[in-house]
């Protein structure tokens, strides 16, 4: 029910995961079923974008067209590197730990981004939509990395203003005049009320918005508006805006409005302002705390009815006995050093509804070690397959990494039919094991495709 095809999309291309290991013709997803890239990952994102618009542009759609970079591992195409990899620059924020070669893969990776929005607003008016068609541009946080942040304190997972605020450009030629800016503090939860009434679709929810509507500041020039705290909320940490102060988690007081960069504590020149920001950002926390689970022990979803495929990733999986994770960081990451019939892999998983499903397995396996028997177990259900071909591609990423990356490097995996599993509805333990190891290992693992029949 978490894939964007269980969350209204018709038609979704891309990857599940918070970031991804290849950026060149990479291991991608078309409506669940896998399929490989056409090079370059952003300029395919955008083509298939393109191709959608095509294809809807005599009646009205959405497309939401996320874009993973910039992002760890730096990868850009070639001639975007080329322009900026001897660009001299001097240390752009005021942290020690920047690394220049970071932010010129980041420029690249930024170029490349341009460019392929470009190609969206060029399309709406090559198919004569542009007139009445709304285009928003925003980010999701801060810089990654210790790089340029327009002055302001923090970075990615820091809840500091430059963790948490974003640019935002809407273009509808129809509805807001060019060239405006609103001073108003906006939040992304105020999207969908926004958009919502822009296009005259009743916002019905079965919760309260958090947000609220623009687009009183956006189209009808509206120049006042009560003002209001927004929340940011991160691993613990707290702190909330207003129209100029921002409350951070460490309890000091800032005017963002002339101190972007959280320079000067205002906690005992204005202490009423504090002490109400304070009581607001509690309010914040207890709400939040009380509705998170203490312990994640959430299962993964297996055979939604709603969904022909569903994929079981290593990423997802919990490694026993010699089995390494190829990584610290899982998104894109693969089970090695399987060298024991005592090793396994196990998954906590939940079946909506009984179903008979075809299991494909992706996998590499080095030359001398065919001939395993892998055993999956689904609660009572179990199958059985033989390793019967050897599958020992190289590691891939580094050749077209512009500054060495921390995460796992991927491999061209082998899938294979392994089989038919019947499931029973209920929360099981899944456990892939070995049965026998003719050779030294058993195999590298990536992940199960889980088709329902």
């Amino acid at each position: 029910p978490y894939h964007p095809n269980g969350r209204g999309f018709e038609d979704y291309y891309g990857f599940c995961s918070g970031h991804w290991g290849n950026y060149h013709s990479p291991m991608l997803e078309h409506n669940g079923q896998i399929v490989k890239g056409e090079g370059f990952i952003i300029d395919d994102f955008t083509q298939h974008g393109l191709d959608f618009m095509e294809a809807n542009q005599d009646k009205p759609f959405l497309l939401y067209l996320p874009f993973n970079t910039p992002h760890t591992p730096f990868q850009a195409p070639q001639e975007y590197w080329e322009r900026n990899k001897d660009k001299d620059m001097q240390m752009l924020s005021d942290h020690e730990g920047e690394n220049l070669e970071h932010t010129r893969a980041a420029l690249a990776m930024c170029e490349n981004i341009d460019w392929n929005v470009g190609r969206i607003v060029e399309k709406t008016k090559e198919l004569g939509i542009d007139d009445n068609t709304i285009i928003l541009y925003f980010s999701d946080n801060g810089p990654n990395s210790w790089r340029w942040n327009g002055g302001m304190k923090g970075r990615k997972g820091s809840t500091d203003e430059g963790g948490v605020r974003s640019p935002l450009f809407i273009k509808w030629p129809a509805g807001i005049d060019a060239g405006k800016q609103i001073e108003r503090l906006m939040s992304v939860t105020d999207l969908l009320p926004t958009l919502s009434e822009m296009c005259g679709i009743p916002c019905e929810t079965n919760h309260p918005l958090d947000g609220i509507s623009m687009k009183e500041s956006l189209v009808e020039d509206k120049s006042e508006w009560e003002d209001r705290y927004l929340l940011n909320y991160w691993a613990g940490k707290v702190s909330i805006r207003t129209q100029q102060y921002r409350l951070g988690h460490e309890g000091g007081l800032y005017d963002i409005e002339a101190d972007r960069g959280q320079h000067i504590d205002l906690s005992e020149d204005l202490p009423q302002v504090k002490q109400e920001m304070m009581k607001v950002a509690e309010g914040f926390r207890k709400q939040i705390e009380a509705e998170l689970p203490k312990k994640e022990t959430r299962p993964f979803y297996l055979g939604h009815p709603a969904m022909k495929y569903t994929q079981m990733p290593a990423r997802d999986g919990l490694e026993h006995g010699n089995i390494k994770r190829s990584n610290r960081w899982p998104n894109c990451s693969f089970f090695t050093n399987w060298i024991s019939p005592d090793d396994s892999i196990t998954w906590q998983v939940k079946v909506p509804e009984d179903g008979t499903f075809k299991i494909s397995l992706y996998y590499t396996c080095k030359e001398g070690d065919e001939g395993s028997t892998i055993q999956l177990s689904v609660g009572e259900s179990v199958l059985q397959a033989k390793i019967t071909e050897a599958h020992d591609p190289p590691l891939r990423g580094m050749d077209e990494d512009l500054s060495p990356r921390m995460e796992s490097y991927v491999k061209d995996w082998k899938a294979v039919d392994i089989g038919n599993i019947d499931l029973q509805k209920g929360e099981a333990s899944m456990c892939l094991t070995a049965l026998d190891m003719p050779g030294n290992g058993v195999i590298d693992f990536r992940l199960f495709l889980f088709e329902r029949l």
